[in-house]
């Protein structure tokens, strides 16, 4: 099953995300509440559990926010769908802008360990449909965009 396993956010940026019980995502903008939200192509971000566990998997221990992903997923690889797909996650509908993102040369993960998982398998959207998104929520790939 291809399902959300938390949602988080910060209020500033250059601050770690922290898990929330729900998160509002409207189109054009992104989360209601974080820092990172905006009228741009990285509005939401999103990575799988899976990723984390093998960061995981040396004893490091890890939260949701740690990656300052929006949104924690299981069961879905997500780097591997093309830019332009389109993700039902709760009650919204998310379209994949970009597939990992340049890692900020201070990061703690990165310092501690040596690598970083959101560069290569995080990915960001945009909302295209508003709603709400709680952990357990269920997700579902569409159509491309054609």
């Amino acid at each position: 099953m291809m399902e959300v396993i938390a949602v988080c956010i910060s209020e500033k940026k250059g601050e770690r995300k922290h898990p929330v019980p729900e998160i509002t995502l409207r189109c054009g903008h992104g989360i209601v509440g974080d820092a990172h939200a905006g009228n741009w192509h990285r509005q939401v971000s999103l990575l799988p559990e899976e990723s984390v566990d093998t960061m995981r998997a040396p004893g490091l221990e890890l939260h949701p926010g740690d990656f300052a992903e929006n949104i924690l997923t299981r069961g879905i690889a997500l780097k591997t769908l093309p830019v332009g797909t389109r993700l039902r996650v709760g009650e919204t509908v998310l379209e994949i802008t970009q597939i990992g993102k340049q890692c900020h040369n201070d990061c703690a993960i990165k310092k501690t360990t040596g690598r970083c998982v959101m560069p290569t398998d995080g990915v960001f959207a945009v909302v295209l449909e508003a709603g709400v998104v709680r952990p357990g929520d269920a997700i579902e790939i569409l159509e491309a965009e054609t």
